[in-house]
């Protein structure tokens, strides 16, 4: 049987498989499960297991993505962005991600 701690966490948890790699992405704000206006500007941790791939985040899903420069191709250097920022993507879709001074890996 299955705990209800398991079932209905008090925190935000996703288990990722970002490029082949696994980790963890939590958020230590249980407001981020149940108050949709706490989603503007948050914090989150990523932990894959070693140490050099440890990051905290801070989302913005407000964020003006259209003001980035716009001379940039879709495909060039500047507009790529890291698979783990893409998989955030993928629940807050046109959030900017910062990495608080972390190389972006993955």
């Amino acid at each position: 049987q299955v705990s209800p701690g398991l079932r209905t966490p008090r925190l935000p948890v996703w288990l990722c498989s970002v490029s082949g790699r696994h980790g963890v992405l939590f958020g230590t704000d249980s407001q981020l499960l149940s108050d949709w206006k706490s989603e503007r500007i948050f914090h989150l941790y990523f932990y894959s297991g070693q140490q050099t791939q440890t990051a905290h985040l801070t989302i913005d899903t407000h964020s003006h993505h259209w003001e980035e420069a716009q001379r940039e191709g879709p495909c060039s250097p500047g507009k790529r962005r890291p698979a783990l920022e893409m998989a955030i993507r993928t629940k807050w879709a046109g959030a900017t991600v910062s990495w608080n001074g972390t190389d972006p890996f993955f």
